[in-house]
């Protein structure tokens, strides 16, 4: 799977390594996984739920 999406980094993680989020969309589904730990499967959510979240975290 993670070889065929196009992933973003976080703009609010550092060059230094540490804590990462990445995210992969398309149009029917938002990928998110933790860059430190490829092993761990990514998070799969809607682009209603992603956009729930990300309203909810800026507030």
């Amino acid at each position: 799977m993670s070889t065929d999406l196009h992933w973003f980094k976080s703009s609010y993680s550092g060059s230094e390594g540490g804590n990462c989020v990445e995210v992969a969309t398309c149009p029917n589904t938002i990928h998110i996984r933790d860059s430190k730990d490829l092993t761990v499967p990514a998070l799969a959510v809607s682009p209603d739920s992603w956009a729930s979240f990300v309203e909810f975290a800026a507030s």
